[in-house]
């Protein structure tokens, strides 16, 4: 039975209502009558009814107002108006606080009584349905979290027939790909992963990582449906439970979705991926085979390359042989490190480049998220870094010459990442040769760099440099730049960027508080500034540090 308050202040009113038809009849009960809106309200109070009849026309609180306070007070009830005037005004904020419906006394009769009570009852039933669906799945994701089912998906695809179906009794106990027909699965390659994380820690790699699936799963929607996971290095994979019987709509579907992944990744992460769709499988028992196939064409290998012709005969000597004049690899070797080292030292730029042209040439087969691949050039760089440290020791941020170890990111291929190695290596020799040249800086440099770290969150100018140094600012302005190569207000803004970084590293102040406290006059100034320095926007740089 569902329970039925009549509120208005006419017992005449009320006694028709009452007489109108046989309530119980038809599935409802009065359970009591009001003479006005406050008296309502404490009636509903002690028993809340699951319909109101309620008078617009009342005093003290009229029935408009006595719904808005229904609506704000029990939203579980359904009302329905009931008025002597034909007043639009009234109707409009009836339905608008929730209202069933509105209806003229005069009009009123057992049929329209019984009408608008049913329109309630089906209004209170849909509710409940919505209500029970809700719980029902806050219940089974409460059940099997995301981290469960992503740990689930790893685990059919890594797994053999026994562990297949295994997971299968698990999905189907937890009412995960439910009315499926066919499955898919795809590989998702971060690159170059290895190089972006290289001088990460293990909290900020595991970051990224979760960054990355949180924004694939956004994409994919439903995670009962199509759920991303994590493998290893850099490597994800996408499980797609498809509903339709077409082979065509399936991967049309699985394609589409992927793109999607790929220009999310791109546009709001600065990442970029290589990916590759496995084959449809009709149960999850094939699933390791589908994401097999993908792995395959992801990793599948271009034809192999000679090395160049003008590579130097010691150097070719030093590499591993491979059948057809190739070269077969997954490290540098001990003589390229020596001998690396020995053309950095003698800055000798040709031997330098012929050699990282040859090595590549041993590796351009390979794509570019390869561990080979990423391992070579890894020790590439570690040995730039060496180079830089043993010949560089007293100048600081020498490596901030170099190009920004940022731009791995935006790599998309093995000849790129050589391209970017040999333009470090120049700037490195012509660092290292303008450093063997000028050696230390003068007395008056040195007088100059002091004043500007000592007072760059003020006002510092070239002027008050030379003042307080006791020479011309003409004199003093191309003498810095012969000994630093840079301009005294470069220095200067380098300074005051690199305080502003340490601040932003302790995570205490905002960006804004940052740019005042590291002597910048404007904040546009500072943001157009760190961009040129670093490559980054403060909040780009403040992102990579996980503070974003």
């Amino acid at each position: 039975m569902f329970q039925v308050l009549l509120v208005d202040d006419e017992p005449l009113v009320r006694h028709n209502l009452w007489t109108l038809l046989d309530w119980n009849e038809h599935g409802f009960q009065l359970c009591g009558q009001a003479h006005n809106g406050f008296m309502a309200l404490a009636m509903m109070e002690q028993s809340p009814p699951h319909i109101a009849i309620i008078d617009v026309n009342m005093p003290g609180m009229n029935g408009v107002e006595l719904n808005r306070a229904i609506k704000e007070r029990f939203p579980a009830i359904k009302t329905i108006m009931l008025s002597s005037f034909d007043d639009y005004d009234y109707v409009r904020e009836s339905l608008k606080n929730g209202s069933i419906d509105y209806v003229l006394k005069h009009r009123l009769d057992g049929a329209t009584l019984i009408a608008m009570l049913n329109k309630a009852v089906l209004a209170l039933r849909q509710e409940d349905r919505l209500f029970k669906e809700r719980i029902a799945r806050q219940a089974l994701e409460e059940r099997i979290n995301p981290v469960l089912i992503r740990d689930y998906v790893v685990h059919l695809i890594r797994g053999g027939m026994e562990a297949s179906l295994e997971s299968e009794t698990f999905s189907q106990r937890n009412n995960l790909y439910p009315q499926t027909f066919s499955y898919t699965a795809a590989a998702v390659q971060i690159i170059p992963f290895r190089l972006l994380t290289e001088s990460y820690s293990d909290v900020q790699t595991n970051r990224l990582v979760q960054q990355v699936v949180d924004m694939m799963q956004q994409s994919l929607g439903d995670i009962h449906e199509r759920t991303a996971a994590y493998v290893e290095d850099g490597r994800f994979v996408v499980v797609f439970a498809n509903k339709e019987r077409s082979e065509f709509a399936v991967m049309s579907e699985a394609d589409g979705r992927i793109r999607k992944i790929q220009h999310a990744l791109e546009l709001f992460l600065n990442l970029r991926c290589v990916t590759a769709i496995g084959h449809v499988c009709t149960s999850l028992s094939q699933l390791g085979s589908s994401y097999s196939s993908a792995e395959r064409e992801l990793d599948a290998s271009s034809v192999k390359v000679p090395f160049a012709e003008n590579t130097p005969p010691r150097i070719m000597d030093h590499a591993v042989g491979f059948a057809g004049g190739y070269k077969e690899r997954v490290s540098l070797t001990i003589e390229e490190h020596k001998q690396l080292l020995l053309s950095i030292e003698r800055l000798d730029t040709q031997d330098v480049q012929a050699l990282i042209s040859s090595i590549f040439a041993s590796i351009s087969h390979q794509p570019i998220h390869s561990h080979t691949v990423q391992i070579i050039v890894s020790e590439l760089m570690q040995t730039g870094d060496k180079a830089l440290k043993t010949w560089m020791p007293s100048i600081e941020a020498a490596g901030d010459r170099l190009p920004a170890r940022s731009e791995l990111g935006r790599m998309g291929s093995v000849g790129e990442l050589e391209q970017w190695l040999l333009s470090f290596y120049a700037d490195l020799l012509g660092l290292l040769k303008q450093h063997r040249v000028s050696g230390a800086y003068s007395r008056h440099v040195t007088q100059a760099i002091h004043f500007i770290l000592e007072r760059y969150p003020g006002y510092v100018t070239l002027e008050l440099a030379a003042g307080a140094i006791g020479l011309n600012s003409s004199y003093l302005s191309r003498i810095f730049k012969e000994e630093t190569q840079r301009t005294f207000s470069e220095y200067l803004n380098r300074v005051r960027i690199d305080a502003g970084c340490k601040l932003m590293e302790s995570g205490r102040y905002t960006i804004k508080e940052i740019s005042n406290q590291v002597g910048f006059t404007t904040h546009n100034y500072f943001f157009k500034v760190f961009k040129e320095i670093t490559g980054m926007t403060p909040q780009e740089y403040l992102n990579s540090l996980g503070k974003g």
